[in-house]
């Protein structure tokens, strides 16, 4: 399976998109029990990777094709396949009220079956997109209702509160999707960055603020620990030791709300040497954009200029 995260990647591969249409084109049609036995589960996969990534880089005449590849082969009832051509509807929308027809449509398919789970995602992004989030959270707190082991539907629901403003209910979300993702060290190191703000967010006691700085230093260790070479995790790890070596202690270390100002110094000094380490290393030419910032911000850490 191609890895499509990286835009140059993705980039490259809807260019091909011609040459794979056309390769499958002429079995396509062929009624389905004549090829069906020559027919794999990569031949579709890659049909849907090509419709995400055509649609990514605004190829909608290839990834429409895509779409109608699939629709023959699984059928329009699909949920897979509905939720695709929302998304593709979504996409080719001119105007908001285009988009609130989708959305109208998505309704309709929910009333009609209310554990369609693509459509319920798709329903819930489109809110977001725009500009509804606070839509979108009641939803998607009753589709984790009947779905609690969703990680993604739970990391969802800790953005909506977070850029809301609601720390507690963000942290306790992320805390609900590791339960089903314990190993995902991005997300450990997501919510050490939420423990962070809430800290530094100036509504918190200092025996609070102390407790949000401790879980996220815990958070960010763990990260590191699932994942060395994290930029994150450490860049993350770094900022929190610091902030703790500046904040007073509250004497209270016995209940678990702070770190022994030894062990925050020790974890401080690991964090910057392997974050000068990991800046030495990469090489701009080689990195995304993102990945450049993530870098740039390291390198001004490092430099006291965060």
């Amino acid at each position: 399976m191609t890895d499509l995260a990286d835009p140059y990647t993705a980039l490259d591969f809807a260019q091909k998109a011609p040459a794979l249409l056309a390769k499958s084109a002429t079995s396509s049609t062929i009624p389905i029990p004549f090829f069906s036995v020559a027919e794999t589960p990569e031949t579709w996969l890659e049909h849907e990777q090509l419709f995400y990534t055509t649609l990514r880089t605004g190829d909608d005449k290839s990834a429409h094709l895509c779409l109608e590849r699939l629709t023959q082969r699984f059928g329009a009832d699909n949920e897979r396949v509905m939720a695709m051509r929302g998304l593709y509807q979504e996409a080719v929308a001119k105007d908001p009220q285009d988009l609130r027809k989708v959305l109208e449509d998505y309704n309709k398919i929910l009333k009609e079956n209310p554990m369609n789970v693509p459509i319920h995602k798709r329903r819930i992004a489109l809110l977001r997109s725009i500009g509804r989030p606070q839509e979108a959270i009641t939803p998607l707190v009753e589709f984790l209702e009947f779905f609690p082991a969703d990680a993604e539907g739970w990391c969802e629901l800790a953005d909506l509160y977070q850029t809301q403003g609601l720390s507690q209910p963000a942290i306790f979300c992320l805390e609900e999707g590791l339960l089903s993702a314990p190993n995902a060290w991005n997300l450990h190191a997501r919510l050490g960055e939420y423990e962070y703000m809430a800290a530094v967010s100036g509504a918190e006691s200092a025996e609070e603020t102390q407790r949000h700085l401790a879980q996220a230093v815990h958070r960010f260790s763990r990260s590191i620990e699932l994942c060395d070479d994290y930029l994150r995790g450490y860049y993350g790890l770094k900022l929190t030791t610091s902030k703790m070596l500046q904040t007073p202690s509250t004497g209270k270390a016995n209940n678990n709300s702070e770190i022994g100002r030894q062990t925050v110094e020790k974890l401080d000094k690991m964090a910057a040497a392997k974050l000068k380490d990991i800046v030495s290393k990469d090489s701009p030419r080689k990195m995304l954009a993102q990945q450049q910032s993530e870098v740039d911000a390291a390198r001004k850490l490092l430099q006291g200029k965060s």
